[in-house]
């Protein structure tokens, strides 16, 4: 038994790199092709053409190409990943003031008995932000803060990860006016983004419903029995990594200094909503909010300019990994589209779909869009690029287009749940603690049930 508990799982560095290298190794499997594209003005970037797919010369990817794939996908998420590093100097600020220690001790005590009631709340907040406008990097913050509450309360880190998670991503999976999902693939679909809203209210509404309940009784049953977790082996390092208070007594005073603090803790994320969701703002809008903020904590928070230059370095240091997984799942479209593989794969999406029944076509359409979600696991890109193609084939099935912009958000929503070529599951996993491998044996019932609620509603629609 002893030596079964010895073998360890990859890092997610490792599981990254291994795609990046058989993805390579497809590009000398899978024929080369490629679509014919033509500038969108409204989505302001070049779409594919349905029709148009041409085998190309091939452009198998080596060994430099397998190692120059990690870097370029750093670079592609520079914004991003300064934005996370931001993020990171920002929570150890606020650390450092003593605000978030005192306010998760008032946290406990004032929900003593009624912690189970924060769930809901929590999972309502993040599936608003993810069917209003797609909210996924946006949530990286939150889970410092979410984590720690649901620990001290007698739950787990995957708790709290699934809150944000799980919470954000059924909003996504529902969206209803997320402009980088519902809008962005309507109008390559050439239909109105308000045709299909009832349907997917409906699947947003039942969605968040069992993903509360599941979470609720997962909480429940670790709280009552702290062996079940998914995540035991890590309870006590866990509690030492988002609890422990170095140096500080047992009981902690919560001063009106710490509740200036976190009331401009919760005004960031507020001006960050609103400024992503009415204002346009994007990463460098939102690095300087943060930024800002966490200069304007450390004001008022007592700390001199030694102390905060060097718990801000800190806490970007702490968070420096996860920016490099970021950009080694960015590596894995990198090879696809430099090995001309891409196209390809969706062709014989295309090819598929051609002059099927109706509730077949929706179904097959959304097992298409879970597979080509692993590839392409941005929402935006993959709409661009699938829509103009897949959508025409509705008409010729007798389905309405809408169903096909439905069916690719859905499917797309649910595969990013636990996509390890998502950056947004892989880095809420590395600032959680949880392996892959865990959330997968926590999500697995969950995707089920998701998948079904999405094909079931998809397919009275088609009827």
């Amino acid at each position: 038994m002893s030596s079964v508990k010895e073998i360890k799982l990859p890092s997610a560095y490792t599981i990254l790199f291994t795609i990046i290298a058989f993805m390579a190794a497809m590009t000398w499997i899978i024929p080369a092709g490629e679509y014919q594209t033509v500038f969108n003005e409204t989505l302001g970037r070049d779409v594919a053409v349905a029709g148009t797919y041409a085998s190309a010369e091939a452009n198998p990817q080596g060994f430099i190409d397998i190692l120059l794939a990690p870097v370029t996908g750093v670079q592609s998420v520079i914004d991003l990943g300064l934005f996370i590093l931001i993020i990171g100097g920002f929570l150890m600020v606020i650390t450092a003031t003593g605000a978030i220690d005192a306010g998760i001790d008032r946290s406990v005590t004032v929900m003593k008995g009624r912690e189970q009631m924060m769930i809901p709340i929590l999972m309502a907040f993040f599936a608003m932000g993810g069917t209003v406008y797609g909210m996924a990097e946006e949530t990286i913050p939150f889970y410092m803060l979410v984590i720690p509450v649901m620990i001290a309360a007698g739950y787990d880190a995957l708790t709290g990860v699934a809150i944000v998670l799980l919470g954000s991503g059924v909003g996504v999976l529902g969206s209803t006016i997320n402009p980088f999902a519902t809008v962005i693939a309507s109008d390559a679909a050439g239909i109105s983004f308000t045709q299909g809203m009832a349907l997917r209210i409906i699947i947003l509404a039942l969605s968040y419903i069992v993903a509360v309940i599941y979470v609720m009784r997962y909480a429940k049953r670790v709280r009552n029995n702290p062996e079940t977790s998914l995540v035991a082996d890590k309870a006590e390092a866990n509690r030492k990594h988002f609890l422990e208070k170095k140096g500080k007594q047992d009981s902690l005073e919560f001063t009106t200094k710490h509740k200036i603090i976190l009331s401009l803790f919760a005004a960031t994320f507020g001006i960050m909503i609103w400024g992503v969701a009415s204002e346009g703002w994007w990463m460098n809008e939102m690095s300087i909010l943060f930024l800002a903020a966490s200069i304007l904590a450390a004001i008022i928070g007592g700390l001199n300019e030694e102390e905060f230059v060097t718990q801000f370095v800190e806490g970007a240091k702490d968070l420096l990994g996860v920016v490099l997984v970021l950009g080694i799942a960015r590596g894995i479209g990198t090879v696809m589209d430099n090995g001309l593989i891409t196209g390809t794969i969706l062709s014989w999406g295309e090819g598929a779909l051609a002059e099927l029944p109706s509730v077949l076509f929706v179904n097959v359409m959304y097992l298409i869009h879970l597979v080509l979600s692993i590839f392409i696991p941005s929402t935006s890109g993959l709409a661009v690029f699938s829509m103009p193609i897949i959508a025409p084939l509705a008409d010729f099935a007798g389905v309405g287009r809408e169903l096909a912009v439905t069916a690719y958000q859905t499917a797309a929503g649910l595969m990013n749940l636990v996509t390890p070529t998502y950056g947004v599951v892989v880095a809420a996993l590395a600032i959680g603690r949880v392996s892959i491998i865990q959330w997968f044996r926590f999500m697995w019932p969950m995707l089920l049930i998701l998948g079904a609620i999405s094909v079931t509603a998809l397919s009275i629609a088609a009827m």
